[in-house]
């Protein structure tokens, strides 16, 4: 089956979890945003419900046969099972899905390191909010999200999240660490001492032979100051 992925054209952001899932089973899909204004036109029409009975708040959504599925964490709960990047259990099908929200939220935690204030303010508009958020976000919220995940992986065995083989959850962890990387260089040269199982992990997937040669494609999307990782020399000190 191809699979539609819907999402901006131009930034990693968070379709860019589905497409490393997509990219690491080998999936048959298209980026129909990329191909084009005829793309971006096609995922607007979706966006505003024409043509389709459940319409999306928001990219990023897939679309497979007549399905439409939104919300990154749901859409890889969706394509795990299929993309064999799940366990075939329901506990593991749902604890998974669960390591996927945790993520999400980790998400959402980092974009707010740059804008604290609003979402529709310049970040030189919220600078000293942003240098506050990010001076706790290294204090407290990046030791208690990768030292759970570091605690996870202990107690799986050390390879990988969720029993012997590769997981979706794999994958979004080694974007985190790719993003936060990007965003704060200088705070994740420090603190990837405290993670070295989540570091090894990262590296890892990095070394996986359709991660590798999707990683240096033209597919994969560079990071940029528009997008959920954005770096402010400001903010990594």
């Amino acid at each position: 089956m191809r699979y539609e992925l819907y999402y901006w054209p131009t930034i990693q952001g968070r379709g860019e979890f589905v497409r490393l899932a997509l990219e690491e089973a080998g999936a048959d899909y298209v980026d129909v945003a990329r191909k084009g204004k005829n793309g971006v036109a096609a995922m607007t029409k979706l966006l505003e419900g024409k043509g389709v009975a459940r319409p999306p708040f928001a990219p990023p959504f897939i679309k497979s046969g007549k399905l439409v599925v939104a919300q990154t964490a749901n859409i890889l709960f969706y394509l795990g099972p299929h993309l064999k990047l799940a366990p075939r259990d329901e506990a593991g099908r749902l604890w998974a899905h669960q390591l996927q929200l945790t993520l999400s939220d980790l998400v959402v935690e980092i974009h707010d390191t740059h804008h604290p204030v609003s979402g529709g303010l310049y970040f030189e508009e919220q600078r000293p909010a942003a240098q506050r958020r990010s001076k706790d976000f290294w204090r407290y919220r990046v030791p208690k999200f990768l030292g759970y995940f570091e605690r996870v992986l202990q107690k799986n065995g050390g390879r990988y999240l969720i029993g012997r083989r590769l997981s979706y959850v794999d994958l979004s962890l080694f974007q985190i660490v790719e993003g936060l990387r990007y965003a704060f260089p200088k705070h994740m040269k420090r603190f990837e001492k405290k993670a070295t199982g989540v570091i090894a992990l990262h590296a890892r997937v990095a070394n996986r032979p359709r991660i590798k040669a999707y990683l240096a494609s033209k597919r994969r999307i560079p990071f940029s100051q528009w997008g959920i990782y954005r770096y402010f020399k400001d903010l990594d000190g």
